[in-house]
Parts: structure tokens; sequence; C-alpha cells
């Protein structure tokens, strides 16, 4: 049992409008690893330069994430610059440096081969069906992607999601995508092309789950400081297939569930620079959290 999670381990540059920090840990695997080892074991597949920081190795080692998959290479870590205005929903990207990143090959270990449950980071399409051949029998896959690819490597993308059995996407991806302004409608479009369930990320406006039979979404909590919203959707996606990895069920009140925890996690992310919130969690604060979401959204015939 546990995840295996293929994506980037980055040095991230964030300027918000609450403060800004330069080279801090990030990369679609680092949150999404982090927030899922709350729940079950967890293992990345992910390159760096010789100029990572062994601090960034040791961090993720203490929650008890398994490293082994991460490969050093010569030459620099992928990094990103990016700033958010008042509207923290956007990310205004200043500069991509992709160095080592470029020539990602994930190769899987022998043991990351078995697992079950399998997160493909929004990497080159091609990429993530390369993983997909690698594994031996997943129980249940997820994937992310994002604009480029969509723009880029349509055709290729298509392929990987016929091969998948959850996309985590944001809204404007989502529409870009299925080239439908209505997100239900373009939902539908998705759903038809393989995947099961579509999980719709609208950042301060929640999240909305989508499969062929029926819909269901949830607010984002309401928190009176953001500090920081980078992450946020990798983080929701670890919170969301940890709990389901962890309970290893796949039905429509535990996909319900797992979206909620996803949200938790989400929430606690943005509250810090990097993923230093989420690493000093206890998960009696995650529980705590989870029972406030319901007190949220519950409500009784008058």
């Amino acid at each position: 049992m546990g995840i295996l999670a293929v994506g980037s381990v980055a040095l991230d540059s964030v300027k918000t409008p609450f403060g800004q920090e330069e080279e801090v840990l990030g990369g679609s695997a680092t949150y999404f690893s982090t927030a899922a080892s709350y729940f079950t074991d967890v293992s990345i597949v992910a390159v760096v330069g010789e100029d990572f920081p062994e601090q960034h190795i040791s961090f993720l080692q203490k929650l008890g994430i398994e490293t082994a998959g991460i490969e050093r290479r010569p030459g620099k870590t992928f990094r990103w610059k990016g700033e958010y205005g008042f509207d923290l929903n956007t990310a205004k990207t200043l500069d991509t440096q992709l160095n080592v990143f470029a020539d990602f090959l994930p190769k899987l270990l022998a043991e990351q081969r078995k697992l079950e449950f399998l997160f493909l980071g929004n990497i080159d399409p091609d990429l993530q069906r390369n993983v997909l051949e690698q594994m031996e029998r997943p129980k249940l896959v997820a994937c992310d992607t994002m604009n480029y690819w969509i723009g880029n490597k349509l055709d290729s993308l298509r392929k990987t999601l016929a091969r998948v059995d959850i996309l985590v996407i944001n809204d404007a991806e989502t529409r870009q995508l299925a080239r439908e302004a209505n997100l239900v409608r373009a939902a539908r479009v998705i759903l038809g092309w393989g995947p099961r369930t579509l999980i719709i990320k609208r950042g301060e406006h929640g999240c909305l789950m989508i499969d062929r039979k029926s819909a269901f979404g949830t607010p984002a909590f309401p928190l009176e400081e953001v500090v920081d919203p980078t992450g946020a959707g990798d983080s929701f996606a670890g919170g969301f297939l940890g709990y389901l990895a962890a309970t290893r069920a796949n039905d429509q009140a535990a996909l319900r569930k797992a979206v909620v925890f996803g949200s938790v996690m989400a929430s606690f992310n943005v509250s810090e620079f990097g993923p230093r919130r989420l690493a000093a969690l206890t998960y009696a604060e995650i529980e705590a959290r989870f029972r406030e979401f319901r007190e949220l959204t519950h409500f009784e015939d008058i």
C-alpha cells in the first residue's frame, strides 16, 4: 500500500501582497507528497540538480517520504519565479528555468512499480504515459495537467486521459481543455475521453467533483489570512488521494470525504510560504478542520 508521486521538485521564488521569499522548496511532487504523507506512505520520483540543498531532502525524509527516486544530476535545479496580486487565484510567472527538469525521464525503482496508487503531476503527457507503462497493476491513477500541455500537446494529453481514473485540474484549464465555457458541460466532454471522475479546483471558490452520474461541490475554507497559494492544488491532490489510499475505498462516499480532506490540506498550505505549515501539522489539527468543514456545509430541513 502507498502512493507513487511523479512530478517536479523545485526551488520557488514567490512574491505576494503579504511578503516574498527566495528559493523556497517547491514543486508539484513536493506539495503533493507532504500533504499525502499524513495519510499513507509516499514515494517520489523527480530530478534535482547538484545545487539542490540537502536540507530539503532531509525535510521530506523527516515526514516519512521515500526519496530514493529523486535523481540528482549535474546541472541546476528547476526554478520558478512568480508573483500574485490581491487576486490570489492567479500567479504571474516572471521566470521559469527548467534546467535538469528539461530532460526529466522518470525511472521507477522495482518497489515503486508495485505501488497501487499513482499520482502523475503536471509533466509532459508523454512522460505520464511512460510512467504508466512502467507500473505493474495500479489500483487507482490520478493525474494533473496544465495550460501549456493543453495548448501544445493536446493529442498526447488525450491519450494519457484515456488511461487515468481521476483528473485533477483547475477551472480555467477545464474550459481550455474542453473548449467549452460552461464548467459542467466541459466536464462532460472530458469524462467522455476516459477519466471516470473530474476534480475541478476553483481556488477561493472551492472545488467541484463531477462523474458520469453525479456532482459534488465544496466551498473553500474561510480563512482570515492567506499568505501564499503556491502548491495549494497539489496539496489538495495529496490530501484527496492520500485519504483514498489510506482507506482503500473509491465509492462515492469515500470520494466525497476525500474531496473535503483535500480541501483541508490546501487550506493549511496557503497560510505560509512553501510547504512549512503542512510539514508542521498534527493529524489532530487535520481532523479538527475536517469537522469544521462538515459544520460549514451542514444544514437540516426546517
